[in-house]
């Protein structure tokens, strides 16, 4: 069985490049063949992989179509995941997708990373004619299944909760790791990602303030490179207004940036170092962070601000300390209660680890090939009994200029 996944991919630094390129690696270990439609930024040029079947231009709406059609002549693609984000595609919220779900002939299955509780029209509009056309609807916790079915009307029965995968991380002890990396007798507190307004890290950094006068030997670990598109638009500025506030509250000794691209064995090194995973996201609505699964795949204790994924995630058998909301001092309060609980740290870290073991990739991806299989086998059956393709539903047929759209330009071709 060979299928297409839809989105982002390396060398393009984002978490849905990073998803689709781990996707890939274990449904390939499980005998599932996987080509790559990659969905690219205007003016950056990607050396990608053999794997990348064809480049989609994000604003060039037709390029959509396009890879649409040249999936349909493929008698090697048997379906096709499409990674289902709004920043992603082009148009107003991501609308060329429609461009393509129109044109395709072959099954979907839609996994929704973002499932916001309170769309616009238009953002609503377009997850719904995604998800109707699809096989199933992947989402990552059970609340964002209650949101697909309450908000979005898609049928429960189309519904399929997976979590997000995290690479098998080699365990390694702690205080060797730090003595290695140089930061012996410390306490790590640690966050790692692309860097950028709305992750949050001026809430951890205020944080630190109240939490060093109690434990003076705590170094805040900021690990991972500036997102490159902000990189392109504003530079450095983001960085250096997180330095200006580390410079004014005396907090150089204790709040460390790892200013570079994580690759997996580095980034397990850095979380299996790491006494607290503070996740300082400002936003009530994500929906899924990876940077947290991995925190939780490597069985973490975790301090976190209250928004979807974690609540979802750490809430339920009180696996992490959720603050009741984004400020500092509330972030302040459970770090220190963790930083002075060796007892709680060890608890938590015994929870997360046993909800971790369900989150591994090679796990994840045997239920993606399960869902597969069974999606594929009934499209052959389906076909063989004298349909022409998916069973389409006339108010399904929507064309993409029926929603709201921005215009845009940019330039290139597609790469077959």
């Amino acid at each position: 069985m060979y299928v297409v996944n839809l989105g982002t991919y390396p060398p393009k630094l984002c978490g849905i490049a990073t998803f689709s390129k781990d996707l890939r690696d274990n449904l390939d270990r499980t005998g599932v063949g996987v080509r790559i439609a990659a969905v690219s930024d205007t003016g950056y040029t990607y050396d990608y992989p053999a794997e990348v079947a064809c480049e989609i231009r994000q604003e060039i709406r037709q390029d959509y179509a396009k890879a649409a059609r040249q999936i349909n002549r493929s008698a090697k693609a048997d379906l096709v995941i499409i990674q289902h984000e709004y920043g992603i595609f082009g148009g107003a919220d991501g609308a060329y997708v429609l461009d393509f779900t129109n044109s395709l002939e072959k099954p979907y299955m839609m996994v929704a990373h973002t499932i916001l509780p309170n769309p616009t029209r238009n953002q609503k509009e377009i997850l719904n004619h995604v998800a109707e056309k699809a096989a199933v609807v992947i989402c990552m916790t059970k609340r964002s299944a209650r949101l697909l079915e309450d908000v979005y009307d898609v049928p429960p029965e189309k519904i399929r909760i997976v979590y997000h995968g995290v690479p098998v991380f080699q365990a390694k002890d702690r205080e060797q790791l730090k003595q290695r990396y140089g930061y012996a007798g410390r306490q790590i507190i640690t966050t790692f990602g692309l860097i950028g307004p709305g992750k949050g890290l001026e809430i951890g950094i205020r944080a630190l303030q109240d939490v060093v006068a109690r434990h003076p030997d705590v170094l805040y670990l900021i690990a991972g490179k500036t997102h490159p598109m902000l990189l392109r638009r504003e530079g450095e500025r983001y960085r250096e207004m997180l330095n200006g506030l580390i410079s004014d509250l005396n907090l150089g000794d204790h709040v460390k940036f790892i200013n570079h691209f994580m690759e997996h064995e580095e980034l397990g090194d850095y979380l299996y170092m790491t006494d607290i995973y503070l996740s300082p996201y400002p936003n009530r609505d994500q929906a899924v962070s990876g940077t947290l699964a991995f925190a939780i795949g490597c069985g973490r204790a975790i301090v976190s601000t209250p928004y979807e994924y974690a609540l979802a995630m750490l809430a339920e058998e009180q696996r992490g300390l959720i603050a009741a909301d984004a400020t500092p001092e509330n972030i302040a309060i459970l770090l220190d209660r963790v930083l002075s609980n060796p007892v709680l740290k060890a608890h938590l870290e015994r929870k997360t680890a046993r909800l971790g073991k369900t989150t591994s990739w090679p796990y994840v991806a045997g239920q993606y090939a399960n869902l597969a299989t069974r999606i594929v086998s009934k499209f052959h059956i389906m076909t063989e009994v004298g349909s022409t393709g998916p069973t389409r539903v006339s108010s399904l047929e929507v064309r993409a200029s029926n929603i709201e759209r921005t215009s845009v330009s940019a330039r290139g071709g597609m790469q077959l």
